[in-house]
């Protein structure tokens, strides 16, 4: 991250059924520095499996709701945030021959729950698409250069947005707005290079490791 850039602690209080993408590293304090991400191939399943604190592919509606409590939501926020998260994307990843909750989340299927109206920096199958990043801050970074603040965010999500689609607005808008609390500089930028790092896992990597040296 460049100089001038904090690292805030993670806000109280998140919403948005993708929110899941952004928190899974802060419970990942719980297990090894890689996890069990290194049993997946694309860059959103290795964002998932942050989350999946036994490591078995499935991300529960417990492991959801203490994932939660640690980034510092209380008991009661911490449940129906997890009922949102894990009711709108655990039955779109479920396998025919599930026998688990409808609430759990398959992360091999996790690219099953992306939604519209975003950037398109995941293709259809989770992978990380360089091309559409970049278009980001090419388009819509006019203050500076590789830099995007506030008020450019919300015009590049009002450029994404598909007709009707009200869950994928709600869900881009949580998502990035998490980003940006998190990343952005001391003059509100949100820079091309902090942005990167949520999506090569460097920033949840970090924020595992402090988390993990406060308790």
């Amino acid at each position: 991250m460049s100089a001038g850039q904090r690292m805030p602690s993670p806000p109280a209080a998140v919403a948005g059924p993708l929110l899941l993408l952004f928190v899974v590293p802060f419970w990942s304090h719980a297990v090894s520095a890689d996890g069990g991400a290194s049993a997946w191939t694309t860059a959103l399943q290795k964002h998932v499996a942050f989350f999946d604190a036994d490591n078995d592919g499935i991300v529960s509606f417990f492991e959801t709701e203490q994932g939660l409590r640690a980034i510092g939501l209380g008991a009661a926020e911490a449940t129906v945030k997890a009922t949102l998260i894990n009711g709108v994307i655990g039955p779109k990843t479920r396998p025919e021959n599930a026998t688990t909750s409808k609430f759990s989340i398959y992360i091999e299927n996790i690219h099953k729950g992306i939604h519209g109206s975003d950037s398109g920096s995941y293709d259809a199958q989770g992978r990380f698409v360089p091309a559409k990043f970049n278009e980001i801050f090419t388009k819509h970074g006019k203050v500076e250069p590789n830099a995007v603040n506030e008020r450019e965010l919300e015009a590049m999500r009002t450029a994404n947005r598909m007709d009707g689609d009200d869950i994928g607005r709600a869900a881009s808008k949580a998502e990035w707005d998490l980003l940006y609390s998190l990343a952005k500089d001391k003059d509100g930028f949100l820079q091309k290079d902090a942005a990167r790092t949520v999506f090569d896992d460097s920033l949840f990597v970090l924020l595992a490791k402090n988390g993990s040296s406060r308790n």
